[in-house]
Parts: C-alpha cells; sequence; structure tokens
C-alpha cells in the first residue's frame, strides 16, 4: 500500500499529494499549480495525479511527485466513491450540465421507491461506453474534439466496469442525491444517462464530487492552496538548511 507523506520538510524521493480539487478547474489545473509553485522555488520536480476528474466535478485528487509519480499505477487500479446529483427529466449530449438540455419530460408520476429500484438494477458487472465528450482517444483524437465538430463515432469501445453500490440518498425531483461505488474507469454521467432511461425519462448528472479513492478520503485532503503553502514550506525550510551547511 502506498504511504501518504505526513512530513514538512521537503522528501527527496517525493510524496503523495490529497488534494480537494475546486469546482472548474481541470486535473491538469491542479498538477500545473504545484509543479509551478515547485519552479517558482528553484527546483523542478515531476507531477502527476493518479486519475481524472471533470472540470464540473470536485473531490479527491491524489497527486505524486518527484519519482514517487512512477508509483502512481498502483493508485489508478482502486475502485472509487462518489457523492452524485441526478436530474431526471431531461437530457444533454455530454450527460452532464456542460452541453444544453433537451429532451424535457414531465417526472411527477416517478416516486423514490422506483428510483431506488432502478439504482439497485444497475448495481453489478456491467459493459459501459465510453461517451462522446470524453477524453478517450479514438484513431488519435480525443473524443471530445470530435464531439466539437458534431461528429459521433457510433463504434466506440466499450469496457467491463463494475458498480459496487449506487445507493439513493434521497429524492427530491427532478433531483436524486447518490453514492456511487464504481471500479475503475467508470463514468458516473454515463450511469446518470442510464438511469434516466431506465425509469424512461432521461437524465444527467449535474453535481459531481469524489469522496473516496480506494482506503484514501477527501476529508484528509487539502485545498490546493494549502498544498502550495506546504510546498513553499517545504522549500524554505530546504533552502534555510542549505545555507545553514554553507555558513
Amino acid at each position: 500500500m502506498v504511504e501518504m507523506h505526513e512530513g514538512h520538510e521537503l522528501p527527496e524521493d517525493g510524496e503523495f499529494l490529497l488534494l480537494d480539487k475546486p469546482l472548474d478547474w481541470t486535473s491538469f489545473d491542479v498538477v500545473a499549480k504545484v509543479r509551478n509553485t515547485y519552479k517558482r522555488g528553484g527546483l523542478k520536480r515531476k507531477v502527476g495525479h493518479s486519475g481524472t476528474l471533470d472540470p464540473k466535478a470536485t473531490g479527491l485528487l491524489i497527486l505524486a511527485t518527484g519519482k514517487k509519480t512512477r508509483e502512481l499505477s498502483s493508485l489508478e487500479g482502486l475502485d472509487k466513491v462518489y457523492d452524485s446529483v441526478i436530474r431526471l427529466g431531461a437530457r444533454t449530449l455530454s450527460h452532464d450540465s456542460e452541453s444544453e438540455e433537451y429532451g424535457i419530460t414531465d417526472v411527477s408520476h416517478l416516486d423514490e421507491a422506483a428510483v431506488k429500484s432502478a439504482a439497485r438494477d444497475m448495481e453489478g458487472t456491467r459493459m459501459q461506453q465510453a461517451p462522446m465528450h470524453s477524453a478517450t482517444w479514438h484513431k488519435g483524437k480525443r473524443l471530445y474534439e470530435l464531439a466539437r465538430k458534431g461528429v459521433v463515432v457510433e463504434e466506440r469501445k466499450s469496457k467491463e466496469i463494475v458498480v459496487h453500490g449506487f445507493e439513493v440518498l434521497r429524492v427530491e425531483l427532478p433531483l436524486v442525491y447518490c453514492r456511487i461505488h464504481v471500479s475503475k474507469g467508470a463514468y458516473i454521467r454515463v450511469l446518470a444517462d442510464e438511469l434516466g432511461e431506465a425509469l424512461g425519462v432521461g437524465g444527467y448528472l449535474v453535481g459531481l464530487r469524489r469522496v473516496a479513492i480506494g482506503p484514501y478520503r477527501v476529508e484528509s485532503a487539502m485545498k490546493v492552496e494549502d498544498a502550495v503553502a506546504r510546498v513553499l514550506g517545504q522549500l524554505q525550510i530546504a533552502d534555510d538548511r542549505l545555507t545553514d551547511q554553507n555558513n
């Protein structure tokens, strides 16, 4: 199991950092912020992350620095848990709030029991096709690049995923609040679309927060500004130590 570094000195081989990704930041934005903080302190250091979060999602993002980036693969296969909000009675092409609604449908006939039953039916092993608005590669192009040009690739590859748990926490129609526990590589917005389809009214994802990656939880994560302050503090300690050695 990978250990998260708790010290305040600059680890020679790098470290893992638990961060709480803010809304509207890409995962690369977070990586770049930490990498540039090292650069400001005069240290060139590799920084990577263990799994992308969409810009409209928040929550746990695990970063690795220095030689620890070589160990990121040990985190990539872990299960993930998300708190999500699904809007029933409408669809979007991207399956989330990044694109316009269409297919508006009345949902007043639905009740909590029907929603919970449909969610439970989605648990287990299933095949899932990557959405067009995703970073999956197709013949040298990202699918989202093709989607922005109005191209739809029907032969997108499907992969096996496991929905370990699809718990409906509460229903406030047209919104459904859920906690979803999935295997590596699952798209929650595709599950939102499929839940709406199963209920016959359509649905899309309006809120997403990753709360866990394997045993690591968002409650232990730092804000980006705290991670920046941590790195700057480590660099200062290292600089002070070097100064003392030279005096």
